[in-house]
């Protein structure tokens, strides 16, 4: 059994991790760290672990303990942990925030369906952000290809879990339910994420990516609909599409035009197209606190580990 640790365990995508650990059959987690939670018990914070485990978050990080960790703290602070922490030799990390998705300081960046390869060798991995997860999913086949010569156009919806666990003005409940609103329109931080990695994948300068980031009036999940000028069929699109996915454990290109709940409390993302009028029409829907954020986290340390990455994944969708 591989032991696992992690670092920022109050938040969702924590919380998320959590569970799945708990339930994976190779690992033991071994420490939850907290500074704000120490000595309470984990369920106290995610209720629906309560009787699945008694362990007490802790405030000390015991790095030397375990074969790999996590980092679930806020954007910034992962940098300012391994300032103060000296890392031990052999430490595998997976960190959550966007301190190394530059791949700085040997950092890989882990999008399976794109670097499978590099994240199965790494000791060190940037997990992606939940938005750019799924534009750049929907983007990759395009970008392999070279067929990506025009401006995207994206907007896409996410649930209120997308902003953390802190509450805030837009994330309360009476102002969320029954409400859309957009946000950091074309500035959003994963748009650097997202053009630096197509770029590198299509070995040329990316066009114009117009991202409009929409809140919706629901919990989790994140609903992208991607459109640029293209010239194939719909048969060559369905073609491409379905052939760069293949061998993807976790994402699939669908025949029919998905719905969010085919995808909630999966790994899963589902990418639909379509052509009208010389432009493609992409939808990419996923969980975001699990392929968007934990689910893919768990993907990437069983390819680290050298585990089926299906392993601990297996989640049923909340269909109704």
């Amino acid at each position: 059994m591989y032991k696992i640790g992690i670092i920022g365990g109050a938040g969702y995508t924590a919380g998320e991790l959590i569970r799945l650990l708990l339930n994976h059959p190779e690992v033991e987690l071994s420490f939850v760290q907290s500074s704000s939670n120490a000595g309470n018990f984990l369920w106290q914070v995610h209720g629906g672990i309560y009787g699945e485990t008694d362990m007490q978050f802790c405030e000390d990080a015991p790095l030397d303990s375990v074969d790999l960790v996590f980092l679930c703290s806020a954007h910034g602070k992962s940098r300012e942990f391994w300032e103060a922490h000296p890392c031990p030799e052999g430490l595998k990390i997976i960190d959550l925030a966007q301190d190394f998705r530059d791949e700085s300081e040997g950092y890989v960046y882990g999008l399976p369906e794109w670097q499978k390869g590099r994240i199965a060798g790494a000791d060190k991995i940037a997990n992606p952000g939940c938005f750019a997860t799924a534009i750049q999913l929907a983007l990759l086949p395009l970008a392999k290809a070279g067929l990506l010569k025009e401006e995207v156009q994206v907007t896409a919806l996410t649930g209120s879990t997308g902003a953390g666990v802190k509450p805030s003005a837009t994330t309360h409940f009476s102002w969320r339910d029954n409400n859309l609103s957009t946000y950091k329109v074309f500035s959003h931080q994963h748009l650097i994420e997202i053009r630096r990695n197509l770029g590198l994948l299509s070995g040329c300068e990316v066009p114009a990516i117009n991202f409009i980031p929409m809140r919706g009036d629901f919990a989790r999940g994140i609903f992208a609909n991607v459109q640029t000028g293209c010239q194939l069929t719909e048969e060559e699109a369905t073609a491409l599409y379905k052939d760069f996915y293949s061998g993807s454990a976790f994402t699939f290109h669908c025949p029919f035009a998905p719905d969010l709940k085919q995808v909630v409390n999966t790994n899963k993302c589902l990418i639909h197209t379509e052509i009208h009028n010389g432009k493609i029409v992409i939808t990419s829907i996923l969980d975001n606190l699990l392929k968007g954020a934990s689910g893919q986290a768990v993907q990437n340390m069983n390819i680290m580990l050298g585990l089926d990455e299906r392993t601990g994944l297996s989640l049923k969708a909340s269909a109704f």
